[in-house]
């Protein structure tokens, strides 16, 4: 699907790790490069025509997010570096000042490590409690586990929406809404699900939800940090510098701007919103319900060809996205990765920043497939060919 839009497929390669980042389309280059080319000034600062151009740029990729995830209002997205640095956000500018001594945090331990060690921190620093939901036999989060553990101190539930080696999706919107009758805060990590679906956070109800721009055809360095407005405002600005404030004269008088720019201080990445924008709009001519129905399709497709070869184990079996993690059996998970290279075919191999989920499945390294839509059966089918000999692996590891 797309295929000719995007200039690294015209290598000779198979790229099947778009769970760590996608490849870019042309049209996002060349917004990107239209600015560096004709209007490369920096965002809110100039009074000027070619600084009008960047802020009407910067502001409409702010209203094409809004659309893209439902957000009542502009205010409520805020542009960073990335799903790390929207999640330290949260968890340094918001949850420092609103946890206390023995309130619970509750995560899985199949979460990315941008949504567990900030987490870590701030329970180790303010005397709090991390919890973890118990996983089902499939990996995945029921309503039910989580019931079990939540108590009168619970305070965060913080979880992603799509895991990053599992692949399950959680029913968010009705953890929302059990988490909310009880005055639990709710976090969630869309990185591995806001660029494959469609996802809205009022239909959700979460308070807060991140996701990273190069993960669905957009540039690095560019994140995307959504918060319900009243929550948005009571964050304390991690960043403190030029453009989030109306004014200081000394200590005990600084003014700051209202939202969303009192969380963005500094030069933005400028070039990246702009193609984060393009991206989105190349997205929605495509459609989010069509790409999630073809990526169903091929996961299928996969799954019904790895499980033909006796000796490949699927960790992850019944999920839905197009996350596939699997081992060859006495075969190190990195030497698949190695020799699946020999021939160009992209994989990832290791523990995929998940480093505590080994404890849930026994397994501690695994390689990963990563589904994306431009992504086709013919692939899979030479992929598949080469895993098929066991002792071509072998040989070929030496």
């Amino acid at each position: 699907m797309n295929r000719d839009d995007f200039p690294m497929l015209k290598q000779n390669i198979i790229y099947l790790d778009n769970g760590a980042t996608s490849f870019k389309p042309q049209v996002v280059i060349d917004k990107m490069n239209e600015y560096y080319t004709t209007y490369s000034a920096n965002a809110h600062r100039g009074d000027y025509d070619i600084s009008y151009h960047v802020d009407m740029e910067y502001e409409n990729t702010r209203d094409l997010v809004k659309t893209f995830i439902n957000a009542q209002s502009k205010e409520e997205i805020i542009f960073t570096g990335g799903a790390t640095e929207s999640l330290n956000l949260i968890v340094n500018g918001f949850f420092e000042k609103n946890i206390e001594q023995g309130d619970e945090i509750i995560i899985t331990k199949s979460e990315h490590a941008s949504n567990v060690i900030p987490w870590f921190r701030l329970a180790k620093n303010k005397k709090a409690i991390i919890k973890y939901i118990e996983l089902n036999e499939n990996h995945e989060v029921t309503i039910e586990a989580l019931q079990k553990i939540i108590t009168p101190k619970t305070k965060i539930i913080a979880l992603a929406q799509v895991t990053n080696v599992i692949g399950d999706e959680r029913p968010i919107k009705q953890i929302c809404a059990l988490a909310h009758e009880q005055n639990i805060f709710v976090v969630v990590d869309g990185s591995q699900s806001v660029p494959h679906m469609k996802v809205d956070v009022q239909d959700l109800d979460c308070d807060f939800l991140c996701f990273s721009a190069h993960k669905m055809c957009g540039p690095t360095g560019v994140g995307v940090l959504y918060g319900k407005k009243e929550l948005l405002e009571a964050i304390e600005p991690t960043n403190l510098g030029g453009g989030m404030n109306e004014s200081f004269d000394n200590e005990f008088e600084v003014l700051l701007k209202p939202l969303p720019t009192r969380l963005e201080a500094g030069t933005p990445n400028i070039a990246g919103v702009i193609g984060l924008g393009a991206a989105i709009e190349y997205l929605n001519e495509i459609g989010m319900d069509k790409i999630a129905k073809y990526e169903r399709n091929l996961r299928e497709y996969l799954i019904n060809k790895l499980e033909k070869i006796s000796y490949i184990d699927i960790i992850n079996l019944h999920s839905k996205s197009g996350i596939v993690a699997f081992n060859v059996d006495n075969i190190f998970s990195q030497d698949v990765a190695y020799y699946l290279n020999r021939y160009h075919i992209c994989v990832r191999a290791g523990n995929h920043c998940a480093k505590i989920l080994k404890s849930e499945t026994g397994v501690k390294n695994t390689c990963r497939i990563s589904l994306y839509f431009y992504n086709t059966k013919e692939e899979i089918d030479k992929l598949v060919e080469l895993l098929a000999d066991k002792e071509k692996i072998i040989a070929e590891m030496f």
